[in-house]
């Protein structure tokens, strides 16, 4: 085999490999998570009811911090929410969720999102009466399965 042939073999493979990877990486750019939420869920400006939802971050090269929240099978948006980013020590290896249990009406509240092996999640914005009751309120925070659920009981 001549330089030319194993240079375009050794190409050939090389081009082959990243094509395979770049569709994977497309998940940990836009940090898409299924989550199940077992009851009523509050995030910034509205209430989502139990259900199955996917979480993304916007399709923006500058803005890293805009949340948009899909039906399970994707076909309507529920909300687009503004972040801001807060950090961990370590890496999760799930996703983590925290929640605040609201003592006004019960219905906990999204407070974070942290996708898998990120030191850096996204802190929901709320208003700034809303954000101090959050901070009163009891928070905890939950592993999401690999599978894409929770349970937002015992809080």
């Amino acid at each position: 085999m001549n330089t030319k042939s194993l240079l375009s073999v050794t190409l050939g493979v090389f081009i082959s490999c990243a094509m395979m990877i770049a569709p994977a990486k497309a998940d940990v750019w836009n940090q898409k998570t299924k989550v199940t939420f077992s009851q009523p869920v509050e995030v910034p400006g509205q209430t989502l009811p139990a259900g199955t939802y996917w979480f993304v971050l916007a399709n923006s090269g500058t803005d890293r911090n805009i949340v948009q929240i899909f039906s399970q099978d994707w076909s309507m948006l529920y909300a687009t929410v503004f972040t801001v980013p807060s950090d961990r020590q370590s890496p999760p290896d799930d996703t983590l969720l925290t929640l605040a249990k609201r003592e006004s009406n019960g219905t906990p509240a999204l407070v974070k999102w942290f996708y898998p092996g990120e030191t850096t999640g996204h802190e929901f914005e709320y208003s700034k009466s809303e954000e101090s009751q959050l901070i009163q309120d009891k928070q905890e925070t939950l592993l999401v399965s690999p599978h894409g659920s929770t349970v937002i009981s015992g809080l």
